[in-house]
């Protein structure tokens, strides 16, 4: 049987990013039956409906990368009470040209990531309605938040906290019945 291939993507760029830190730590818990693919967004060209015809190769592979596997788990910071703009971006592209978008079909889960109270509360219900729009079917309960993070990880960047550990192993364990359903 071959392993259930989860794209890992990361609405952020920055080195040391904590959605990055919290998406280690979850692709490091997944189900021995799953792969972890993290779904690279450096470097994808902004999404410019005059180059459809002729598609950067940054297009190109992130279309791969994203129809290689079987569902998605995203981490997003929240930007100005959204979504970063690589992450729309990767959205964009890979639902483009119109009729072949490369997302539809596949579950997913959603987990936003704040060093702030309210967990990027903004930005995880803003992707889900792009989700929606997209026919990517986001887990529903339990919803996971996870605000304060600067507080939670150790010097490395890693997931320390108890209370968060178990919280992001019932998510995955949730995740995991979700995936099972497609």
């Amino acid at each position: 049987m071959s392993k259930k291939k989860i794209g890992i993507v990361v609405g952020s760029l920055r080195k040391g990013a904590f959605s990055q830190s919290v998406a280690n730590y979850v692709a490091s818990i997944l189900p021995s039956d799953y792969e972890a693919k993290f779904v690279d967004l450096n470097g994808v060209d902004l999404f410019n409906q005059d180059l459809e015809g002729n598609p950067p190769a940054s297009w190109t592979r992130l279309r791969e990368d994203l129809k290689s596997v079987d569902a998605y788990l995203f981490f997003t910071p929240e930007h100005n009470r959204s979504i970063p703009a690589v992450l729309k971006n990767a959205l964009d592209v890979g639902s483009r040209p119109y009729g072949e978008s490369v997302w539809g079909g596949k579950p997913a889960g959603v987990v936003s990531v704040s060093p702030g109270g309210l967990a990027g509360f903004g930005a995880n219900h803003h992707l889900r309605q792009v989700l929606s729009f997209l026919d990517i079917h986001p887990l529903q309960q339990p919803e996971a938040y996870i605000g304060s993070v600067h507080t939670l990880l150790n010097e490395n960047g890693e997931v320390v906290n108890e209370d968060t550990q178990k919280h992001l192993q019932a998510y995955v364990a949730a995740f995991e019945k979700w995936v099972e359903k497609f």
